[in-house]
């Protein structure tokens, strides 16, 4: 009897975007309501390299299209593309550093969907600015995980693990 192929174990992934959403979402809440940066808008940490910077991204990356109201659509957006990473990942399998790519995706995607629904636009607050150079950008930890986890899958998804990598392809007929 043939075995029936079992999808690849994704709990790496899951809980990979489970401690990121979490940290995410601990993060702005100690920035944002405990420190109080939505009211003192600026904390100086690391000054010029790292500083707390209150800015509400209503928009896209880099706050592009902020004046159009596209919350709903941003967060579907970010629901299915989380969706179609986390199928991906279960159907084609991968190494583990396809899998913690893919959590980190996810779970940033997921920290910044948390905002668009609870405040309207996403809580970015890290700024860093280097040598003269003022950084008039904030982000938050879903961006960098986001980012991460966007080049990691770039970077090490299809290699070759998934299914039709398995299947063995015909051997050309020898003709002569």
């Amino acid at each position: 009897m043939p075995r029936l192929r079992q999808p690849p174990p994704t709990r790496l992934m899951f809980w990979w975007a489970f401690w990121v959403f979490l940290l995410d979402q601990a993060t702005k809440w100690l920035v944002v309501h405990w420190m109080d940066l939505r009211t003192r808008m600026e904390i100086d940490l690391l000054p010029p390299l790292l500083n707390l910077r209150m800015a509400w991204n209503r928009g896209v990356n880099f706050g592009l299209f902020a004046e159009i109201d596209m919350r709903w659509v941003l967060v579907a957006l970010a629901i299915g593309i989380s969706g179609f990473v986390t199928a991906w990942v279960w159907r084609e399998g991968g190494g583990r550093r396809v899998h913690i790519s893919a959590g980190l995706l996810v779970g940033g995607a997921l920290g910044n969907v948390v905002d668009r629904i609870l405040y309207g636009a996403v809580a970015d607050f890290l700024n860093m600015s280097c040598c003269g150079i003022e950084n008039p950008y904030a982000f938050n930890v879903a961006d960098i995980a986001v980012f991460a986890g966007a080049l990691g899958l770039v970077l090490f998804a299809g290699r070759g693990k998934g299914p039709a990598a398995r299947e063995k392809p015909a051997k050309p007929a020898k003709t002569g």
